[in-house]
C-alpha cells in the first residue's frame, strides 16, 4: 500500500478544508399550527405530532 513520502504541511490541509462551511438551517411555518419548525422534520405542537401540516401522531392518553 502507497503511504506518502513527507508530511502534509498545514496550509495544504487548511487549503482543501476551505470549502467546508456551516449552513444555516431553512425554517418554515407551519400552516396548520403556526409553529416555526425545521423543514422537512416533523415536530411537536401541545403533544401533536405533525408533518407538512398534517397531524402524524397524537400522545395516547394516560402517559
Amino acid at each position: 500500500m502507497p503511504n506518502p513520502k513527507r508530511r502534509h504541511s498545514q496550509q495544504r490541509s487548511a487549503k482543501r478544508r476551505t470549502h467546508y462551511k456551516a449552513t444555516e438551517a431553512t425554517l418554515t411555518t407551519d400552516s396548520q399550527t403556526g409553529e416555526t419548525h425545521v423543514r422537512h422534520r416533523a415536530h411537536v405542537s401541545e403533544g401533536k405530532l405533525y408533518y407538512k401540516g398534517k397531524l402524524v401522531a397524537e400522545k395516547a392518553p394516560g402517559k
